[in-house]
């Protein structure tokens, strides 16, 4: 699609949150690539945070950005697989006021050109909640890039038509970077 050459660039404040039982922010290349996409683009960094997989702890942590005036997006990688302690669609889809049934599906389909079949063991996920954009997608760095460049590169672009999740974002003031 294109943007609109007379609509202003809004710069939006994201959180990022990792989940991995393993990583640590050194080795979380999948957090640092959102964190790297979101600045290039003009974004704000609110806050990054590294949670182990508890499904409690990720939905505190979710619901705090959620509930905080300045966090308009939150990003998480992580914890969306098989395995007995991938938590986060259970720890977030219970917060969310409507669900972007559209979102998984995108990422889904786009993902078959790099891992093929094994796209359908993807739980990514997003939704908006308090007008808060919350989105949900695998551990793995490509599908981070995955759903960056596909995705939520144009959808978080004020200017991107015919339509973006801008305007259904609550309005937030300028945030000073806690990550």
């Amino acid at each position: 699609m294109k943007a609109k050459a007379d609509t202003p660039f809004v710069p939006l404040n994201i959180a990022v949150l990792t989940v991995s039982d393993t990583r640590t922010f050194e080795t979380d290349t999948s957090g640092q690539v959102f964190v790297d996409r979101l600045t290039a683009a003009g974004h704000r960094l609110a806050e990054r945070v590294l949670l182990k997989d508890d499904l409690y702890r990720i939905r505190a942590q979710v619901a705090t950005w959620i509930a905080e005036d300045m966090v308009q997006v939150v990003l998480i990688t992580g914890g969306t697989g098989f395995t007995g302690r991938d938590s986060t669609p259970e720890a977030v889809a219970c917060l969310l006021d409507k669900q972007v049934d559209g979102f998984g599906e995108l990422f889904r389909q786009i993902s078959v050109a790099d891992i093929g079949t094994s796209t359908v063991q993807s739980r990514a996920l997003a939704g908006l909640a308090n007008g808060t954009l919350v989105c949900c997608l695998p551990g793995s760095t490509n599908a981070v890039r995955t759903g960056w460049d596909g995705i939520l590169a144009e959808q978080l672009d004020s200017r991107h038509r015919p339509c973006n999740f801008v305007p259904h974002l609550k309005q937030a003031a300028p945030c000073e970077s806690r990550g």
